[in-house]
């Protein structure tokens, strides 16, 4: 199932990558793993929910140029850097270019566990969020320039009189635009088609 939270593991060690697998998937966790950065972005399906556990150094690309590369093609997914001793400054780097969080090897098994739970609700409610504002947008798209300018109005809170007299038409034009307004954006309530745009 593509939209079951998933943690997705890409490590070059595939001791790693087994163990990993296995503590993953004792807490009913979907593990997919790979075995290089390059793989993944072969692979992996945008819009599937969940976190990207993700060791820093790896032959090829590194970890690093791997979060680089997704920020490139907007595939906004919480990143959990694994991480040698050596790595706590570059794992620091990589926190303030956007990473969830990164966990030093040897790991605590609980520690790394909780963090990525946390990262998958994380990635499961900004996916929710994406895809609600998707379908808005795609409503959106069905408007006319005149039913987007009448619904611009309305919810800057101008009355049907000022919107008729600012657009230089009839209030009962108004009231016509609003309601193909209404019914394109499946808004029940004027409150609700607000709170969609805000």
């Amino acid at each position: 199932m593509p939209n079951e939270p998933t943690v997705f593991v890409v490590d070059d060690d595939p001791d790693v990558r087994r163990f990993l697998r296995g503590l993953i998937s004792s807490v009913d966790l979907r593990v997919v793993l790979f075995d290089s950065a390059q793989s993944f972005l072969e692979n992996h399906e945008p819009g599937t929910p969940g976190c990207l556990l993700l060791d820093i150094r790896m032959p090829g690309m590194s970890g690093l140029e791997l979060q680089k590369e997704l920020a490139v093609q907007k595939i906004d997914i919480p990143i959990i850097f694994l991480t040698g001793h050596g790595d706590v400054q570059i794992a620091v780097n990589a926190m303030k270019a956007g990473a969830y969080d990164f966990v030093e090897k040897p790991f605590n098994n609980e520690l790394l566990l909780d963090v990525l739970q946390k990262a998958v609700a994380q990635g499961l409610t900004a996916e929710i969020t994406r895809s609600a504002t998707a379908k808005i947008d795609q409503r959106a798209s069905l408007l006319t320039k005149r039913e987007r300018q009448v619904m611009d109005m309305v919810v800057a809170g101008e009355t049907n009189k000022e919107i008729a007299r600012h657009l230089g038409i009839s209030e009962r034009t108004v009231e016509n635009h609003r309601g193909k307004v209404m019914s394109k954006m499946q808004a029940q309530s004027l409150a609700q088609l607000v709170k969609m745009l805000s």
